[in-house]
């Protein structure tokens, strides 16, 4: 993308959406954002974009959101961690309205080229039953059997953008995000994933002089998780390529939660007394990203070890703790 575009990014108000706004401002490009919470709730808001509060689930919205726009992103949809998703199968699957709207604008309007952001948990459970989990390769997708909710809405969304490239060549790519993290996101509130939620767990049992941290299950659960900035990367790499099949985008560096909460500990110069919450939600046993096909494809694979990102994140969340404890309006 050497040349200057107008680019839609749909959920620019959330943690990804955000730093893909602001780094495609960076660029030089004219950039559309819009996402259905007020703009005081976006986790970064941009002066210099073209910043939208709406309802992308209606048609409407999408159609006049991606009017003149030459490339679009999709990253809206409801979702967040375990507990999230585990509890608003539903509302989760509504998203499918997100993504289907878009398709039908970026065709009416002539969209170069649209992404799809899509997600691991379209891996079917019986592929994910053992921490010591098989790294997940595309094709491990089907015979599917998705997250319940969630999962099945990315599904079925990967196949409208396939279908809406072979019958109105829609030109479209698809990344499957492996747990991306990093500054800027949800660290608070019940949509939080394991990272923050691990950061800001560290931070309160250090805030309450208790030095006790509660982890859902046994914490042998095993995931990968991936750095901001290698998603942002892998982004620019898929977009400028040619590859039009769901690809994963995701760190294959696999931990426990466990270990999870070791590095983060260590970041933070503290060990806490583990409290184990046996009947939270935990998702599927293990989960890892095969990066052999990205490999073949792109020729770069996300490189950022956890323990890089983690500090980043994890002094990025105290700061905006410590703001909160002093009386200060945040974005949670």
């Amino acid at each position: 993308m050497t040349k200057a575009k107008r680019i839609l990014v749909a959920g620019g108000g959330g943690f990804i959406g955000g730093h893909l706004a602001k780094s495609l401002i960076d660029a030089g490009h004219d950039v559309v954002v819009a996402d259905i919470k007020p703009q005081s709730q976006w986790y970064q808001l941009h002066d210099t974009a073209e910043n939208y509060s709406l309802n992308l689930e209606d048609k409407i919205a999408c159609f006049k959101v991606a009017e003149g726009c030459d490339l679009v992103y999709n990253l809206a949809c409801n979702m967040g961690g375990m507990g999230f998703i585990a509890h608003n199968r539903a509302l989760c699957m509504e998203s499918v309205l997100i993504n289907t709207h878009l398709l039908m604008a970026a065709k009416e309007h002539g969209v170069g080229r649209f992404f799809y952001a899509s997600s691991a948990c379209v891996y079917p459970d019986y592929r994910q039953e053992d921490a010591d989990v098989v790294a997940l390769r595309e094709q491990d997708a089907y015979p599917a059997m998705p997250e319940d909710g969630y999962g099945w809405e990315k599904l079925f969304s990967e196949r409208m953008c396939k279908v809406y490239e072979e019958d109105f060549g829609l030109s479209t790519r698809v990344f499957r995000f492996h747990n991306v993290y990093g500054p800027n996101g949800t660290w608070d509130g019940g949509r939080e994933k394991a990272p923050a939620a691990v950061c800001r767990k560290v931070i309160e049992a250090i805030d309450r002089g208790d030095h006790e941290i509660e982890i859902w299950g046994d914490g042998e659960q095993s995931r990968s998780f991936m750095y901001i900035d290698d998603c942002l990367t892998g982004l620019g790499k898929l977009m400028a390529s040619d590859y039009n099949d769901p690809l994963n985008l995701g760190r294959s560096e696999l931990v426990t939660i466990n270990q999870l909460v070791s590095i983060v500990e260590e970041i933070a110069g503290v060990e806490l007394k583990r409290k184990y919450k046996l009947d939270a939600p935990q998702g599927v046993r293990g989960r890892n990203s095969d990066n052999t096909r990205i490999n073949d494809v792109l020729g770069w694979e996300p490189g950022i070890d956890l323990k890089t990102g983690m500090a980043k994140t994890y002094e990025w969340i105290n700061e905006q703790y410590q703001r909160r404890k002093a009386g200060e309006l945040v974005v949670q």
